[in-house]
């Protein structure tokens, strides 16, 4: 029996050193070219592309790390915001109408520029917002994300939900000026050459982005149910006053985001072209509106 044990720590030591040939550790890696996420958490997307790649290394600024993460009771709440950010369907699953996560639109946790990353926005509120028609807090921007994008009810103010999300965003901010518009802010800019096309957009769409989001854009889910790609359209995707709803918004996101992992690679006008190609489908209920304006009211979002 000790033989057999001393062959198998032999065995296991020599699987670790050759890891450790092509393994990179965390230390290892140039926190000014990408800042890896030390924990492998439960999100819509692989884990392993968890990660914020950096165009030109300090273009953009680089949140603190999940180690940084205090070990006291505010940190316990920057935990529990993660959570329900990363895993919303199951932390925050009494708000949520659809299969989406937080996530699924701000991508690598809240972090990563043109991602709608929320170090940028935290610290821009209060702030008047053209769809609210007044000025709005950073709650108030929240609650409308789960009454949109996630199709689901606003959580109050004061719900533990609520103060986590708002600490997460807080932390991850750490050390970003109040009030200034950071590079990396929103999503990406773009300029068209001509009016998008939804049958080049949906070219675009079987060839870049089928493979993940499926053919009808009912996304690719896991064994236990829950999305690893999100659903573009359909019951379980975001409602008709979502921002993403808006082709112009989409648009912008899609063109430095995707494909995942391969931002900028389309043109403006392909990434336009996609976007119309997803707007013409069918999506939940605008829940400001009647059931009669929904059916036959203006689509809204075409103009951008």
């Amino acid at each position: 029996m000790n033989s057999l044990l001393a062959k198998t720590s032999v065995v296991l030591t020599g699987f670790t050193l050759v890891l450790g040939t092509v393994v990179l550790s965390a230390a290892e890696i140039d926190p000014l070219e990408v800042r890896p996420t030390l924990v492998q958490p439960a999100v819509s997307l692989p884990t392993n592309l968890v990660t914020v790649p950096v165009v030109n290394p300090g273009e953009f600024f680089m949140p603190p790390n999940f180690d940084d993460i205090p070990d006291d009771k505010t940190g316990d709440m920057v935990r529990l915001g993660r959570n329900i950010f990363t895993n919303t369907q199951e932390y925050g699953a009494r708000y949520v109408g659809n299969g989406l996560n937080c996530v699924s639109c701000h991508l690598s946790e809240g972090r990563q520029p043109y991602a709608g990353p929320l170090w940028a926005a935290v610290g821009m509120f209060p702030i008047s917002r053209n769809k609210n028609r007044r000025v709005v807090t950073y709650e108030e921007r929240i609650q409308d994300c789960f009454k949109y994008s996630l199709d689901g009810i606003a959580p109050t103010v004061d719900s533990p939900e609520m103060i986590a999300l708002v600490t997460y965003s807080k932390w991850l901010a750490t050390g970003v000026p109040i009030g200034v518009s950071m590079p990396g802010r929103g999503f990406a800019t773009i300029k068209k050459t001509h009016d998008p096309d939804s049958i080049d957009g949906e070219i675009v769409y079987r060839n870049k982005c089928a493979m993940c989001h499926g053919d009808n854009g009912e996304g690719q889910k896991h064994a236990d149910g829950s999305y690893m790609f999100p659903p573009l359209w359909g019951l379980d995707s975001f409602n008709r006053a979502a921002g993403m709803n808006k082709v112009k918004t989409a648009a912008t996101f899609i063109k430095a985001n995707m494909p995942l992992g391969s931002g900028y690679t389309l043109s403006d006008d392909e990434a336009l072209d996609v976007a119309v190609y997803m707007w013409i489908h069918f999506r939940p209920d605008d829940p400001r509106q009647s059931f009669l304006m929904n059916r036959f009211g203006a689509k809204p979002g075409g103009g951008g």
